[in-house]
């Protein structure tokens, strides 16, 4: 996966603007960030998560989640785009979309 494959799986979701964050490409929902690509960690991709749901993805021993010293403590999990299926990663990108987006586009989301 790369991040076009993260633009184009995103963009089927409401409100997704391609932007950035802290200067590297980044997708936000009404100004909200929930994915940016991470220059400084090849094929790094944070997604936003609760912190039991990055517990137990880092718990599972998947080699694609990990996470850094950086994000101790934060909702959020880095996601090794060259080590998750298609499937997966929309899944986990429509979970973060969720996390940031009003209610409003959730449930315009759900109808559809």
């Amino acid at each position: 996966m790369t991040w076009d494959d993260v633009v184009e799986i995103a963009s089927g979701l409401p409100g997704v603007e391609v932007s950035t964050s802290y200067g590297t490409p980044a997708l936000k929902v009404k100004g909200k960030g929930f994915a940016r690509l991470r220059t400084e960690a090849e094929c790094g991709l944070m997604l936003r998560c609760g912190l039991d749901e990055k517990e137990a993805l880092l718990a599972a021993g998947d080699p694609a989640f990990f996470t850094t010293p950086h994000y101790d403590g934060h909702g959020s999990i880095l996601v090794d785009l060259t080590r998750i299926d298609r499937e997966r990663l929309t899944e986990m990108i429509t979970d973060a979309w969720r996390d940031r987006a009003p209610v409003r586009l959730r449930k315009e989301f759900d109808r559809s």
